[in-house]
């Protein structure tokens, strides 16, 4: 199994039945490490150096977290600013992360149908997401096909399970 690291980045996981299920789904697989963001750093002083050896140490990067505004929460970009150096990300000697599987895994409170030309939203969430992607190209990491769970404010227990155990059954699968 890939060692996976799981960036949580919920600013109230109490109320998310679909984010806490997901992370109680893979908090017990043995090459899984998951690092609770809002936890860590409540006043959003974050540690580089040791999120740096956090990435170091994992062949899978996954950044788990609600759509807020047709991105992430606050503190998931704040990471990725300090984090995400030049000379250890990218740029001239920064090649930390190349080679390095990125998999996004997003909660949306709307329906599929909202995030499409002729919805609310007009581009999909994997549209949406072509920063991240990029940010994964740039770093030289492997991009994989993002995990999207859309109108999950109306999932009942049933629903909420069944994405649980897809996520888990991803992070268990040896991909490249």
């Amino acid at each position: 199994m890939k060692s996976t690291l799981v960036l949580l980045a919920h600013p109230n996981l109490l109320k998310s039945r679909i984010n806490r299920a997901l992370v109680e789904s893979v908090k017990s697989l043995p090459h899984v490490t998951v690092h609770d963001l809002y936890e860590t750093y409540p006043h959003f002083v974050v540690d580089v150096k040791r999120e740096q050896e956090l990435l170091l140490a994992h062949e899978r990067i996954v950044f788990q977290h609600p759509f807020y505004w047709y991105s992430s929460p606050a503190l998931l970009k704040e990471w990725q600013d300090q984090v995400l150096e030049y000379g250890f990300a990218y740029g001239q000697n920064g090649v930390a992360l190349q080679g390095k599987e990125f998999l996004s895994v997003v909660s949306a409170g709307g329906d599929a149908e909202d995030y499409r030309r002729d919805g609310q939203n007009y581009f999909s969430v994997e549209e949406l997401l072509a920063p991240f992607q990029q940010t994964v190209r740039l770093c030289k990491m492997l991009w994989q096909k993002p995990i999207i769970f859309h109108g999950v404010l109306d999932w009942d227990d049933k629903a909420i399970a069944v994405a649980a155990e897809k996520y888990r059954s991803v992070l268990t699968e040896d991909s490249s």
